[in-house]
């Protein structure tokens, strides 16, 4: 019996044969959308560019493709019909064009083709796109409506084909996708031989963090002594332990620590900080982690009409909160590596004086890229940007550039300015979630207001206080935090001098893999099967082109751990891309 099992996999060099023998055959020879050519195949000038061809199977044997235009190729299909002028999406830094989806005619029943289209979806998610855009067939259009893509208002005619021009949000597609097709999926999935770099299903409502490493351990608690083999360098956290004294707090009584409601407003805390931080009381806000505080934050100051500039890459909870909780108008002011993963203070100043903002944030120095504003830079550009701006700069990983490269002093001259520190980075404090806000006293004032009483429990309490108490203990494991960091960097630059490594100001590196080699999600894999969790950063940006990986700095041990499992990896995908 000869098998139908369904199956999906990236297309290769050995199958363009095909491909553009099929294209002939749907296009040329039955749609009549070319011409016919004595070659028997049709190709077009994106073919020698970075486009993606992902491929349906049927019993091993391919039935049918789809080619995604990334947007770092610069250059779309659809330009042949319609300026950008005609269709400004195409001017976007995010959206991905999915194109000329095709199965040949012996399997158009077998949901081949509602396969290619999820597969579409899952790869530009999979590389950070936020926007697809697509030529669908008249012919076709009830079946592309059904899957989420609405018209733009432009048809194009090729030929003897009439196509609609369609667009749609990745994350609504997204969301249609769990809700409308998730029992097709659930069942598909039984038996379907998935072979892309990416899980098939996305598995999150919300932002996706870091964190990964507890699918390893259990997140039921049940075996948590597998934590003692697991490398967690896919998040952020601390390498080393809280201060000996809040060791001795949290060890003290965790009986009575459980059991007793901690202070409601957690004023002893905030006084503390205030203290360390030569800032006055009441201009600050507490929260349980800065999520909460933005969460909180946001919500207050923020509607669908309202306006926010984000940098893109950066932190992704602000892209979830302004996108997808609130529903804002977001526009992005891109950086990347040609800049140093900086931001450029004049394109800034430019953006922010040319538009009319409610909100713009910044991340300094900056997650997940390391570029870093020195804080003279930073104070003299936001003095320059209009007041009725709102402007958010998050401090998570600044004690790691130095105890004078913060702007919190600022904030609280300034209305317009407010600083978000968390202390679950910087005082290996992340299971207890302490962090604040720094602003003048009307907004923080306004804001604590909106702060749910006992919202900081009271072993986080405890904890933040002690560690605040003992500055010495963190300003040494920062600075060895930069030593290893510079450890890390140069071993993994040993396993392979070509693949570039950089050094962020905070506790990570940045691995960028080479286009003709393994993608960031499969050496993230592999180095998985080794209990060795890495960062793949593709889902946050386009920019990182499904090629950047971000490692935590750990211990020496760990880092062994990370630079073995990092070249095991990159021999065993290496091999794997040398045989497709």
């Amino acid at each position: 019996m000869v098998s139908r099992r369904l199956g999906l996999r990236p297309g290769t060099a050995a199958d363009r044969d095909w491909i553009f023998e099929l294209r002939h055959t749907v296009y040329a020879e039955e749609l009549g959308q070319h011409a016919v050519n004595p070659a028997g195949r049709l190709r077009d000038a994106l073919d020698d560019h970075d486009v993606v061809y992902l491929v349906a199977t049927v019993g091993g044997e391919p039935a049918g493709f789809v080619s995604i235009t990334p947007p770092w190729t610069g250059r779309w299909s659809l330009e042949k019909y319609l300026s950008r002028a005609d269709l400004p999406v195409l001017d976007e830094p995010d959206v991905f064009e999915i194109r000329i989806l095709t199965v040949a005619a012996p399997w158009r029943n077998t949901g081949a083709a509602g396969l290619l289209m999820y597969a579409a979806l899952r790869w530009v998610q999979s590389r950070g796109g936020r926007r697809v855009v697509a030529m669908g067939r008249t012919a076709l259009a009830d079946m592309y409506r059904a899957a989420g893509l609405r018209p733009t208002g432009h048809t194009v005619v090729s030929g003897e084909v009439t196509f609609e021009v369609m667009s749609a949000r990745v994350d609504d597609l997204a969301v249609l996708a769990r809700q409308r097709y998730a029992a097709v999926l659930d069942r598909l999935s039984i038996d379907l031989d998935w072979r892309l770099d990416l899980p098939m299903r996305d598995g999150s409502d919300g932002c996706f963090h870091g964190g990964a490493f507890f699918d390893g351990i259990g997140t039921d608690f049940r075996n948590l002594d597998r934590r003692h083999r697991i490398v967690a360098a896919d998040v952020l956290d601390a390498w080393f332990p809280p201060a000996p004294g809040v060791l001795r707090v949290l060890a003290e009584d965790p009986a009575w620590h459980a059991r007793t409601s901690p202070p409601v407003d957690a004023d002893g805390l905030r006084r503390e900080i205030a203290t360390a931080r030569g800032l006055p009381a009441d201009s600050l806000t507490l929260g349980a982690g800065s999520s909460d505080l933005i969460f909180r934050a946001f919500r207050q100051w923020l509607t669908p009409q309202s306006r926010v500039l984000l940098v893109d890459p950066s932190y992704g909870e602000y892209t979830h909160v302004t996108t997808e909780v609130i529903g804002c108008r977001v526009d992005r002011l891109t950086i990347g590596p040609a800049d140093g993963w900086r931001i450029d203070t004049e394109r800034l100043v430019g953006a922010l004086a040319g538009a009319d903002y409610d909100l713009a944030v910044l991340v300094n120095p900056n997650n997940p890229t390391g570029g870093r504003l020195p804080a003279r830079v930073l104070h003299d550009a936001l003095t320059r940007v209009p007041t009725r701006t709102r402007i958010w700069v998050d401090e998570a990983y600044a004690g790691y550039a130095g105890p004078d490269q913060s702007v919190a002093s600022l904030a609280v001259q300034r209305p317009n300015l407010v600083v978000c520190t968390t202390m679950s980075k910087m005082y290996a404090l992340s299971g207890l979630r302490v962090a604040y806000l720094t602003s003048d006293a009307p907004t923080a004032a306004a804001l604590r207001r909106w702060t749910p009483p006992w919202a900081v429990s009271l072993p986080a309490q405890l904890a933040a206080v002690a560690a605040l108490r003992d500055p010495e203990y963190y300003a040494a494991r920062w600075a060895e935090t930069a030593v290893l960091r510079a450890e890390l960097a140069e071993a993994l630059r040993a396993v392979d001098p070509s693949v570039p490594v950089e050094e962020a100001v905070s506790n990570f590196v940045l691995v960028t893999l080479p286009a003709d080699g393994p993608s960031a999600a499969e050496v993230v894999a592999a180095c998985r099967r080794d209990d060795v969790y890495l960062r793949d950063l593709s889902p946050m940006s386009p920019v990182f082109q499904g090629r950047t990986v971000r490692i935590a700095v750990k211990d020496r041990a760990g880092n062994a751990r990370i630079v073995a499992a990092y070249r095991a990896a990159l021999a065993a995908t290496r091999e794997s891309v040398t045989t497709r």
